[in-house]
C-alpha cells in the first residue's frame, strides 16, 4: 500500500523536526542553556549542553534521514523521559504536568520508530538494501 510507504518518512519527519530544531536553538544559546541545565541540578551542565545538543540535533537529523533510526530513537527515547524527569517533574504546576506528558508522549512514538523501523523511504532501507546486493553479487 502507497500510504505504508510514506508514513514513516511524514512520522520521522514530524518528530525529528523538532528535535533538530530544539538543537539548533540550543547551539545558539549556550549561556542560557547550561544556566537552565544548573538550574535543574544536574552536574557538569556544559556536559550535559554537548550531549543535549548532539542527541537533538544530531538524533533528529538522524531521524529525518533514516539513518540508524532504532539505535537514535531508542537514544532520544531515554533522553526523552529523562529531560521530563529533571525539567518537569512538579505535577503540582499544570504546565509542568503538560510538558512531562509531552516528553512521555515523544518517548512512546520514538519506540514505535525502535520497534518498527526506518520504513522503505530511509537510508537505512536503502543502505540494506545496498548490503544484500553487493553479499548476492560477491556470492555468485
Amino acid at each position: 500500500m502507497t500510504m505504508n510507504r510514506y508514513l514513516p518518512l511524514i512520522g520521522r519527519i514530524l518528530i525529528g523536526l523538532p528535535f533538530a530544531m530544539s538543537g539548533l536553538g540550543k547551539l545558539a544559546a549556550f549561556g542560557p542553556t547550561t544556566a537552565m541545565i544548573a538550574a535543574a541540578g544536574l552536574p557538569v551542565p556544559p556536559l550535559a549542553y554537548i550531549v543535549a545538543v548532539a542527541l537533538e540535533l544530531g538524533g533528529g537529523l538522524l531521524l529525518i534521514a533514516g539513518y540508524q533510526v532504532r539505535t537514535v530513537a531508542l537514544a532520544l527515547a531515554v533522553f526523552c523521559i529523562a529531560a521530563g524527569v529533571a525539567f518537569h517533574s512538579n505535577f503540582a504546576d499544570q504546565n509542568q504536568m503538560i510538558h512531562f506528558l509531552k516528553n512521555v508522549m515523544m518517548a512512546g512514538g520514538l519506540l514505535q520508530i525502535a520497534a518498527f523501523g526506518a520504513g522503505a523511504l530511509s537510508l537505512d532501507n536503502r543502505l540494506s538494501k545496498g548490503g544484500v546486493a553487493v553479499a548476492n553479487a560477491a556470492a555468485r
